[in-house]
Parts: structure tokens; sequence; C-alpha cells
């Protein structure tokens, strides 16, 4: 399943130079990794609070291809691309009328937190199935 974020870019998103601070792009990764779960399964808020679930940050990485400026208007294409037992990875393709500015990932752990300490566990069935991603070792 692939989902699409989108996003004006606001003015308190650029630096002094008038282009897109770099930790935006992680903030918005974050933004469409929600939006995706949301989409695909369900809402994180909703994941957290019925399933005791979260879904932390193992690792990221964005390659930026061009800057973005204020009031760009952007698309974020994100798609789960890979899916192990415990953990999932995300890629996010960042474009500005059709043209890739930047690609990223993340990679994040389905983690119990219903012992009061969070626990990597194995991603369900149904999971895979509505991301449309099978597991693999």
């Amino acid at each position: 399943m692939k989902n699409i974020h989108r996003i004006k870019v606001a003015f308190g998103d650029t630096d002094a130079a008038g282009i897109v601070f770099y930790p935006n792009f992680y903030r918005w990764m974050d933004q469409a990794a929600h939006e995706l779960v949301g989409a695909a399964f369900m809402p994180v808020s909703r994941l957290q609070k019925e399933r005791n679930i979260i879904l932390p940050l193992l690792e990221t990485f964005c390659q930026f291809k061009t800057p973005l400026f204020f009031e760009d208007q952007v698309e974020v294409h994100s798609q789960v691309i890979e899916m192990k037992d415990k953990v999932f990875k995300v890629e996010h393709v960042f474009k500005r009328g059709g043209k890739v500015v930047a690609e990223g990932y993340e990679v994040r752990a389905w983690t119990s937190i219903e012992s009061g300490r969070p626990k990597a566990v194995s991603i369900p069935e149904e999971v895979q199935e509505a991301f449309g991603v099978v597991k693999t070792i």
C-alpha cells in the first residue's frame, strides 16, 4: 500500500537562506509514516491505546536532491518496502510538481508497551496483509 501525505511549506520551516531546514524532512517522514499506518491499518493513537503498540524509530536516512522553499506544495509518497519479524522499513519519496526533491526511509519496530517496558514483538499477519508486504527472515 502506498500513501500520499501533502504538505505546504510554512515560513517557519525555512532557514535564514530561505530553504527548508533539513530536520523538517525527518519530521515530515514521521508524519507520513503515521498517516500510512492509519490509512493501511489503524491510527497510531488507537494502536497505542487499544493494542499497547508503539512504533519507535530504529534508523532513519534522507538524501536531499534539490531545495524546497516557502509555500512549496510537497507530496510525500510513503510505503512499507520491507517487513521482518519485528521491524519494518518505510520508504518516503518527496515530490514537488511530480519531480523528486528528496528520498529517505525509516526503520521502525513493532513494540509492545503492555508490560510497562517497551519490547519488540512479532508483527501480526493482519498488519502484513494491510501493508501488502510479506515478512522476510
